[in-house]
């Protein structure tokens, strides 16, 4: 210490000055990143006793691996093999049944086997979605896909009666006017050699969200130049491209970045949209009750139902404020982007892989024959989906396949034991829904697509968290029995019409795994007019 001083005092004043602020700030350094690092250093003694890949890059953690292989010419090349990397590692780490890897200097440990996955989905504390979900927040806020604790179990209880069985029956007129609606689109495209099949399907399923949850009509089908379906679209590709561009991940960056200029002006318009809408749908209740109109049995009561979702939020709204107008947003804006774009992907897969095999498609028409005969256009009631049993195996067997969703993140807030392993508090568990569905233990020769899996007989005796196309637990998806009779409606007013063939076989389709399963080049499809025998 004397000798400090002494060279302290051996120096001008202003550098002695210099010399102070720089030891503070080196001192400050220290004390607050040395806890951090030694809990970082704990974190991952603990994870490194799971079998996985070892820390290498601080910033790229195991992505610098892919980013080597000469295939990762380009930014959504990383991403796709990234991917398949992911699920190759299933495969070495069978045996072990989960596995590590790392994502900059965050653990990540993968699922892909139902007693392990099991462990997270059932559990009622990690609830809590992974750091990518964060992306979503500038959209979504912190509705009910990227809330977690006591605000994401509130919503959660408040939005499950909106999802009642017999609240979903009114919903089948709005299934059956656009199916008919994107059955006449592609006989108009008959014409053509061949159709993408999603272009058309996500135009039907966004016109159904739109009516279903906030009871509007925005006929994207026949005006495809829709404002509202630009922005859409705009957003959803602007948050693909910051997901997969790590320099974009921080927001004062892509704010800047011109993904982020067209991200920040199409979300205002989403934004202003459906604000306008919750406040019309606020004005015209407030009105109908100031009036005094009893209103069962009327149009406006058909009304009210089919706004099922919005009419609970604003009704809960009017009597508890605690739920404000911009909760209600949050809630409008996450329905609308997850429930259209998975259902049309789950829809167009499943066309797919029914095109690609004349049996099953036949097996299917035929049981549609069974319950409409030649009537190609009665309206489909709830008794006619429930009598689809070879279609809902169908549809089933497609999602198997294919899974809209083919990945779940959670993140540990507290230390978990799975298969013997400590998995410490950080961690982000990356739930593997896309190999999970091809456990051969599970599903023989699991890449053959074959509707009589889910047949009763088949299904029985099978573990309960082997096939989650929804995941499972206390966060599955509030509205996959929506989802699920959406998708057999669909499906069977285009082949009650049509024979579907698919163009490009299964080996020569690229997936993009984003939080959305879809195919890099679209689904190819030729469209002829059935023909009964």
């Amino acid at each position: 210490m004397n000798g400090l001083t002494a060279f302290l005092g051996s120096v001008p004043g202003y550098l002695n000055d210099w010399c102070v602020t720089i030891f503070l700030i080196c001192v400050s350094f220290v004390l607050t990143f040395t806890p951090a690092w030694i809990r970082w250093y704990n974190m991952r003694k603990t994870i490194n006793k799971i079998p996985g890949m070892d820390f290498r890059n601080p910033f790229m953690g195991n992505t610098s691996l892919v980013i080597q292989l000469k295939e990762a010419r380009t930014i959504d090349n990383i991403n796709l093999l990234l991917f398949q990397v992911t699920c190759g590692f299933a495969h070495l780490f069978h045996e072990e049944r989960i596995y590590r890897f790392w994502n900059g200097i965050r653990p990540s440990v993968a699922f892909f086997k139902p007693e392990t996955i099991e462990v997270i989905l059932r559990s009622s504390t990690v609830l809590e979605k992974s750091t990518e979900y964060s992306f979503l927040h500038p959209w979504l806020g912190s509705g009910l896909l990227t809330s977690f604790g006591s605000k994401w179990r509130k919503r959660r209880k408040l939005l499950t009666p909106a999802f009642h069985f017999r609240i979903l029956e009114d919903f089948i007129p709005v299934f059956n006017e656009q199916s008919q609606i994107l059955v006449e689109k592609l006989r108009q495209a008959q014409s053509e050699k061949w159709v993408d099949i999603i272009k058309y399907v996500t135009l039907c399923t966004l016109d159904i969200i739109c009516e279903s949850a906030m009871g509007i009509r925005m006929c994207t089908q026949e005006n495809t130049e829709s404002p509202y379906l630009k922005s859409l679209y705009e957003v959803g590709e602007m948050f693909v491209c910051r997901m997969i561009r790590p320099w974009l991940w921080p927001t004062i960056l892509f704010s800047i970045s011109s993904y982020g200029r067209r991200f920040n002006k199409s979300l205002a318009e989403l934004h202003n949209f459906t604000r306008t809408v919750i406040l019309n749908r606020k004005a015209q209740i407030l009105m109908s009750r100031a009036s005094g109109k009893e209103q069962d049995g009327t149009i406006e009561n058909k009304l009210k139902r089919r706004q099922a979702l919005l009419d609970l939020m604003i009704t809960h709204h009017l009597s508890d404020p605690s739920l404000t107008l911009e909760d209600i947003r949050e809630e409008v804006d996450t329905f609308m982007f997850e429930g259209h774009d998975t259902t049309a992907m789950g829809i167009s897969w499943t066309l797919y892989l029914i095109g690609l095999d004349s049996f099953v498609q036949k097996k299917i028409q035929d049981e549609l024959d069974s319950i409409f005969g030649n009537d190609t256009e009665r309206s489909i009631t709830i008794e006619d989906i429930k009598n689809m049993k070879y279609m809902d195996c169908a549809l089933k067997e497609g999602l198997r396949i294919f899974p809209s969703v083919p990945f779940i993140g959670r993140t540990l807030r507290e230390d978990i034991i799975v298969n013997g392993y400590c998995l410490p508090q950080g961690t982000t568990c990356f739930l593997n829904i896309y190999m999970l569905h091809r456990n051969p233990e599970v599903f023989p020769n699991p890449e053959i697509y074959d509707p009589d899996r889910f047949l009763p007989e088949h299904v029985t005796g099978r573990h309960p968290y082997a096939y989650l196309p929804f995941s499972a637990g206390p966060r599955n998806c509030i509205g996959q029995k929506f989802a699920m009779m959406e998708e057999k409606v669909v499906i069977a007013n285009i082949l009650r019409n049509f024979k579907v063939t698919s163009l490009d076989p299964r080996d020569k389709i690229k997936m993009d795994a984003e939080l959305v399963l879809r195919p890099k080049q679209g689904l190819r499809l030729r469209i002829e007019p059935r023909v009964r025998e």
